[in-house]
């Protein structure tokens, strides 16, 4: 009776925290280090968001009769050489990296994967032709590349995004045709081609849910990548 009890009342609580409340239980006490660096994205994520709600001032607006401050009620983090408050700059700054971030970040995985399921899936002239360019590629610095072709299409944001993800793009294809070579070679891959089955519905069906893994795994290396 006790035990039926206790089982009761735990569904009980359960049903009155709501599910949300109970997978953050479940995931403070399953994996604590990733529940609380997922808070912090969380938080980066929402500064970033709200920056015109959370920086007390303009970050950009200059008042030269409040330089050099150190920090105080008014100006929590202090003031700068142009006095512009340094923790409104932070707090645009996050939005800045979020951007920069996700952007690269999905250029990266877009291109690596379909570099990667072109090289890896159909393999023979055409893998030997776009590896034999990815190593030519990577035999130069990618910080070079990238000064490179900054230099011909000007500077920017926009210019910084798209090149950051084309040139980590390019070198995590690596990676994602070693991800589709693995499964191409499975028996399921295999028989879906005995009975018929097109290249484009077995790489729908087959090859590119079997290497979201390996997706995430570059979406997240390149955000932290691109900010740094």
């Amino acid at each position: 009776m006790s035990e039926n009890a206790t089982a009761v009342a735990e569904v009980r609580e359960r049903k009155h925290r709501g599910f949300l409340a109970d997978l953050f239980l479940r995931l403070v006490r399953e994996k604590p280090l990733g529940t609380v660096g997922g808070i912090i994205v969380l938080v980066l994520l929402l500064t970033g968001i709200f920056a015109n709600v959370l920086a007390p001032y303009d970050p950009i607006a200059n008042d030269m009769n409040v330089r050099f401050l150190p920090p105080s009620g008014s100006h929590i983090l202090g003031t700068d050489n142009l006095g512009r408050d340094l923790l409104s700059r932070i707090i645009f700054g996050a939005r800045i990296s979020v951007i920069v971030g996700l952007a690269v970040a999905t250029i990266e995985v877009f291109i690596a994967t379909a570099v990667g399921i072109v090289s890896g899936f159909f393999g023979g002239k055409t893998d030997t032709i776009i590896q034999r360019f990815v190593d030519a590629w990577m035999c130069f610095p990618g910080l070079v590349i990238l000064l490179t072709i900054l230099a011909v299409l000007g500077q920017g944001i926009g210019q910084v995004i798209i090149v950051l993800g084309v040139v980590l793009g390019i070198g995590g294809s690596r990676v994602m045709r070693s991800a589709v070579i693995s499964i191409r070679e499975n028996v399921y891959v295999e028989a879906a081609r005995a009975i018929g089955s097109t290249p484009a519905r077995t790489l729908l069906h087959h090859i590119l849910p079997n290497i979201v893994a390996p997706m995430i795994i570059i979406f997240t290396l390149a955000v932290g990548t691109a900010i740094l």
